[in-house]
């Protein structure tokens, strides 16, 4: 999955498994202003997690410090992560 930042867009929402039972972040693709934050839901009652891949992400941010390596088991369970830096971050689940 990609988060791109760029100059105009709102926070987002993210769902961890599709509507239909897909295991894929819905939407795959988000855009969001720089300072905003996107919450991440367990849709789907799997556990799932949020991990950035520390060589797709802007110079100077930190995967660990993005990710969210402790498991979201329940449906409805969520989680936020503000975006200070401008760019692209991709991210998957473990």
């Amino acid at each position: 999955a990609t988060l791109g930042l760029a100059l105009s867009a709102n926070a987002a929402a993210v769902k961890l498994g599709t509507d239909g039972g897909g295991l894929v972040f819905d939407p795959a693709e988000v855009t969001i202003k720089a300072g905003e934050s996107v919450t991440w839901t367990n849709n789907a009652g799997f556990p799932h997690n949020i991990v950035f891949d520390e060589d797709a992400i802007p110079s100077g941010e930190n995967a660990d410090k993005l990710s969210h390596e402790d498991y979201l088991n329940a449906k409805g369970e969520t989680v936020s992560t503000t975006f200070k830096t401008a760019g692209t971050y991709e991210y998957y689940c473990e």
